[in-house]
Formats: structure tokens, sequence, C-alpha cells
């Protein structure tokens, strides 16, 4: 018998009972389709919180894709502030908020890496060689390679360490790979620095002077100043030490100078990113860079600081946004770290714009984990202090949790939803307290003699430098 055919509408159910179908009468729908998808009115990060907002920031490339956030292939400039992240803080824009965390993560990886353990023979060092240190400490899918391990030299004289050298391990230099480039939409030099871990950087945090930084060879400019400490930790060498390291400056500058001429023909980007003094030195670092004038001016340098201490004078902070640094400077609103020095005399201190005065540099992300029942759409302007009230100072509980990188993370994490973070200690908290390094019980006492003597050297300054 001769089988009959159908003319049937393209239907989901069609075809389903076995009959025969002559495909070409079948009537197909007409509707039209676009390739353009649905935005909706909400951006998901990758933490399930959402951000309210009515279209993408303006300041980011109208992209079509298939995903709920735009690409960072096309939109990597504004990421690294090419307009001082105008729009992308408040609310925090999704994309920079995971570029925030993975750049945190970076620098998580450093402290990993980093071995504390006085018995080991990389002591004060990494842990890891170069080419397995990413796999060692579980992220070998980070897409970066790292090239260079980087020492400083703490110019202060205090046996803490068997052998001639007293240089340790304060970061590395890294570049992305040619799967990540495609990724992030260019060639990424990477410069990582960890924070405080031992006595003689402590004791470099402690010092509160200024001092003219020199950092350019045609003209040493100096009436700009930064903190003596850091630029003791970034300039001194081991040149009485037979086989000694070269300055944490020189380590530096020579490898970067080498990235930007294997990679001159492509797009590249300059990212530094530390935690506490580590932020310090990335700064340095930036203003380094620029000033000797080693990048073109179509290389973006960006700095990513966590829980950043103020580096330098103002005069330093204006001669960092003249040479287009672009600094991020995530700040815990109770992390008392982020406030010095210059508790008293700072850029928010009317009446005061001497040299002596320091000064933060960049754009401030204000993060509160202490405010849980805000409402969000509370202005942040509204939360941070103009000025420091000292007694404040005193009141953290526990300076190791505040100040921890991870609780930084923690935070980003949940921003712009606020939630409250309990006070965690991470592994590498433990490690210290395992080393005897009983900071949480001195805390209170080393503050307080910090602010003291920061506020007596700092007045001498000023009167110094006022009335030569």
């Amino acid at each position: 018998m001769e089988k009959s055919l159908l003319n049937v509408k393209n239907t989901s159910c069609m075809n389903l009972v076995g009959i025969p179908v002559d495909l070409t009468k079948i009537i197909p729908t007409q509707k039209t389709y676009s390739f353009r998808p649905n935005f909706t009115k909400k951006i998901y990060s990758s933490t399930a919180s959402t951000v309210a907002i009515t279209s993408l920031s303006s300041s980011l490339s109208p992209v079509r894709v298939s995903t709920m956030s735009p690409s960072l292939a096309l939109n990597w400039r504004d990421v690294q502030g090419l307009n001082n992240w105008e729009n992308l803080i408040q609310p925090l824009n999704p994309l920079l908020q995971r570029e925030i965390i993975r750049y945190g993560k970076f620098v998580t990886a450093c402290y990993d890496a980093f071995d504390l353990n006085p018995d080991s023979s990389h002591y004060l060092t990494c842990k890891y060689a170069k080419n397995r240190m990413f796999l060692e400490v579980g992220w070998a899918d980070c897409g970066y390679e790292v090239t260079k391990y980087v020492y400083a030299t703490p110019d202060i004289n205090i046996p803490i360490q068997n052998g001639g050298s007293c240089a340790r391990w304060v970061g590395y230099i890294a570049v992305s790979s040619d799967d990540e480039v495609k990724r992030i939409g260019r060639r990424d030099i990477l410069v990582i620095f960890r924070g405080t871990v031992t006595y003689p950087e402590w004791i470099a945090n402690l010092m509160s002077s200024l001092s003219p930084a020199r950092l350019d060879p045609n003209d040493p400019k100096p009436d700009i100043m930064v903190e003596t400490g850091f630029l003791s930790l970034y300039t001194s060498s081991e040149t009485s030490v037979r086989f000694g390291l070269g300055s944490c400056r020189e380590q530096l500058i020579s490898e970067i100078s080498c990235l930007l001429r294997r990679y001159k023909h492509e797009e590249i980007s300059i990212t530094l990113a530390g935690h506490s003094m580590g932020s310090s030195l990335a700064l340095l670092l930036a203003y380094d860079i620029a000033e000797q004038g080693l990048k073109q001016a179509s290389v973006p340098l960006t700095v990513f600081s966590f829980a950043g201490p103020r580096v330098g004078n103002v005069r330093f902070k204006d001669r960092c946004e003249e040479l287009g640094v672009k600094v991020l400077r995530i700040v815990n609103a109770n992390d008392p770290i982020t406030k010095l020095p210059g508790v008293i005399f700072n850029e928010t201190f009317s009446g005061w714009t001497c040299v002596a005065c320091y000064a933060h540099v960049g754009i401030e992300l204000v993060l509160d984990c202490l405010k849980s029942d805000e409402d969000e759409t509370h202005e942040i302007d509204k939360i941070v202090k103009k000025g420091v009230n000292v007694m404040d100072f005193f009141k953290i509980d526990d300076i190791l949790c505040v100040h921890d990188m991870q609780t930084y993370i923690q935070m980003i994490k949940n921003c712009p939803r606020r939630s409250k973070i309990r006070q965690k200690r991470v592994d590498f908290i433990k490690n210290l307290k395992e080393m005897n390094m009983k900071i949480s019980v001195v805390w209170r006492y080393v503050a307080i003699t910090f602010v003291v003597y920061h506020g007596c050297v700092t007045f001498v300054n000023m009167m110094g430098l006022t009335y030569p």
C-alpha cells in the first residue's frame, strides 16, 4: 500500500508517532530570529550576588556576547583604569570585581609559596621552582608563566637568619601565556609582591621619616619624597656579601625591560599587585617605570593595591598622576594599616600642604566588613571618615583578621552585597604563630609606640622642611 504524504507544520511534536513526512512540503513557521541576546537589568557576578543596574557601564564597550557579562578581551583597558574606573566602582562592576579577585589570588599564591619553616633549606624563599609554582599552590590553569623571582634586602642589621645572605623572597614576575592572551586581549606582564612577614620588614614599616626618592637618573627631584623603610627595601642590595643579589629595584627593572623588548610588537599591559608592604613596593616600581620612561605611552601601567599604606608625600602623589600611573586601592575601612603612615598629617588634614604630609595615590574602593544591615544604596563616601580618630586605631580586636589577604578576597566576593565577615584565621597566620611571632599579643603596644613615634618624627620633619 502506498504511504500518504502529509503537509504538517514544523511543531515540536512533529514526527513523534512514526508518520512518514515529505520534508520538501513542510510549511515553515514564519518567525524571525536575532543573534543579539536580550540583556536583563541585572548582571550576576561569580558569587551569585547581583548588581542592580539599568545597563552596562557607559565606559565599557557595547559587546554582543552570549553570556551575562561583557568581554574582558574588548574591555580590558577600562578594567585597567583607562578612565580611572569611572562608573565601575559604585556599584562594583562584575567584570572589575572578577579581575580584582583574580589579581588577589596571584598575591595569595605568593603567600602560599613562601617558606616560613626555619628548619627548611628554602627558609624565607620560595618553596618551589618557577616552572612549578602555580601547580604546587593549586592554580596550574591560571594562564601565566613565572619568569623571575624577586628578592629584597632590608637595610637593617638584625641577625635572624643563618648564613651570609639576608635577602628575602618578596614576589615574582609572570607573563600571560598565548592562550590567556586570547582571553584577556593583551600580553600582560604581571608583578606580584607579598606583604610584611619578617622582623626587619616590620621594622622597615615602622620607619616614618621621608626621604627623597631620587629614582629619576636625569633629575633627582628632591621634593618627591617616599617613606624611608619602603625605599630601603626597594633599593638596598647585598654588595658587601659574596655572590650577593642586586637590589630589588635592579632585579625588577632588568626583567621588565627584557619582557617589554620581547613583546614589543604585541599589545601589552603592565599590572602590579601587592598586599600591605607589597603594595608599597608595587607603587614604587610603577613610579620608577614611568619616571624612567621604560614603556611606551600606549602601554597601560596599573597597580592593584590591597591593604596598602601611604607611600610618599603629596609631591609623590602628584607626580604619579602626571606620569599616568593608575592605582586602585582596595581598602578595608576597619584596617588601621591603610591609615599609616601619616595618621595625623596626611592629605585630609586641612591647613597642611607642605612636602612632609603623606598622601594616598589613586582611586579608593572601600570595603566595610562590619556593616551588615546597612542599605546597599548608602553612599560609600558617607562611610569613610575624612579624618582619623586616633583612639579608634586601637579598637581593632584582631589586626591579623582585618588586614589579612584572605579577608580582603572574601570581602570583594561579597561586594556589593554587604555581609558580616566572621573572623577566621588562615593557615598563614597559624604558621606565624608556630614561629612564635606573637604579633596579635604585642599589637597594641606596637601600635601605640608607632603612632607616638610617627607623630614626633613627622612633626620634626615638617618643621625642618618648613624652616630650613
